[in-house]
């Protein structure tokens, strides 16, 4: 295996690994924040070295800054949650002939 082939790899694989942590944090939001939390917290210890311990706090997630685009959902307003009185009626479906 060649030089250049190695660090096509090497790139091609963090690529897919940002992609992967990208899609992760999109569609599993508390799980990715957990994981970020304790990696934060390994990295920020006492007697590491610095660049260590800013690379933790960068890792640390961010607080719920109450806006409705961060997905704490506290205050309730970020939609209408459906009750469980409220009946939905199915709508009909509806055939048309092709012309």
């Amino acid at each position: 295996m060649s030089t250049g082939l190695l660090v096509q790899y090497v790139i091609v694989g963090l690529i897919v690994l940002a992609s992967v942590l990208i899609v992760l944090r999109k569609l599993a939001p508390k799980l990715t924040n957990r994981w970020f939390a304790a990696a934060s917290i390994h990295f920020s210890r006492p007697g590491r070295p610095a660049w260590v311990r800013a690379f933790g706090r960068r890792l640390q997630p961010k607080e719920a800054s109450g806006n409705c685009s961060d997905g704490c959902s506290t205050c309730g307003a970020c939609g209408p949650k459906p009750s469980a009185k409220a009946k939905v009626e199915p709508m009909p479906l509806e055939f048309r002939p092709r012309q």
